[in-house]
């Protein structure tokens, strides 16, 4: 199914997750909404070398048609005048939002409780993972309203409400994942759609630089930690995004906490590398305690 015309934002498509979803809803032909802080002229603290007009350029390329935007998404007038922006180029049509907003891994420190965990660090966490999804979803969901159709996508870690090792970390996926769920009932009279989407052991630029691997040895990861062996690329969030998005019934998922290997399981797609990593199943017999 082509979904040429379809208008996609994707909130912090610069390098990842957000980028590899840009890029699968550029094989469908739709027009990508590339936000993220980092541009060619201005690095943001993240310190990554990936642009969003990198990941713009990703999305023509495969078919679509990309937009960079540089966007901070925790400054209410900058997400305001990014969907103005679309609401004139477009017509006010707004089809899909993927909240992809993050930047928390240098915000995390792990092992650390409430009283531990530095305090600053931690709001900020809150406000880029959760404050910034509010306000992107608060200006997105009018255009969709007037157009009474949408999906809403949620990016998170997990499918449930358990402890994630880190009070700001887990408090800040586990509101994703409720945000979802909020959504899908303010929202269904409307037409609109929303789910929340996790991937497993994400195998991202900077996870591969972090074990000093690359995409082609990744698996020389697992000398450092043995469950990268069960890693994926991003890739495959962004063909269970892609898949979810040609899904004629994608409603019936409405509120619901989906992951890649679920949806992989029912739509059969597969990684980069042809596999199929099924990080829940991995975790319940390996990981969990």
């Amino acid at each position: 199914m082509d979904i040429t015309n379809k208008v996609a934002v994707v909130a912090g498509a610069t390098r990842g997750a957000g980028r590899a979803m840009a890029v699968k809803l550029g094989e469908t032909g739709a027009v990508v909404y590339v936000t993220g802080r980092t541009t060619r002229e201005e690095q943001s603290p993240m310190e990554r070398k990936e642009t969003i007009e990198e990941s713009a350029e990703l999305v023509t390329k495969a078919g679509g048609t990309g937009i960079p935007v540089k966007v901070d998404h925790t400054k209410e007038e900058e997400v305001q005048r990014l969907f103005h922006k679309i609401e004139e180029e477009q017509g006010g049509k707004l089809d899909i939002l993927v909240n992809d907003i993050w930047g928390g891994d240098p915000l995390t420190e792990w092992g650390r409780d409430i009283a531990e965990h530095n305090l600053t660090k931690g709001l900020q966490l809150l406000n880029q993972a959760v404050q910034a999804h509010i306000i992107t979803a608060h200006y997105a969901v009018p255009l969709m309203k007037k157009n009474r159709s949408g999906l809403i996508v949620e990016i998170t870690d997990g499918t449930d409400d358990k402890y994630r090792g880190s009070f700001y970390y887990s408090l800040a996926k586990i509101s994703n994942i409720h945000m979802a769920e909020a959504m899908a009932e303010d929202l269904k009279a409307f037409g609109i759609t929303a789910v929340s989407l996790t991937p497993g052991f994400l195998r991202s630029e900077a996870m591969l630089e972090h074990f000093g691997v690359t995409e082609e040895n990744w698996k020389e990861g697992a000398e450092v930690d043995p469950h990268f062996i069960a890693s994926e690329s991003p890739a495959y969030i962004g063909e269970a995004l892609k898949h979810l998005v040609l899904d004629p019934d994608t409603a019936r998922f409405n509120g619901q906490a989906l992951s890649t290997w679920g949806l992989s399981d029912m739509y059969g797609f597969k990684d980069a590398d042809g596999t199929q990593p099924h990080w829940g199943r991995y975790f319940e017999k390996y990981v969990k305690e």
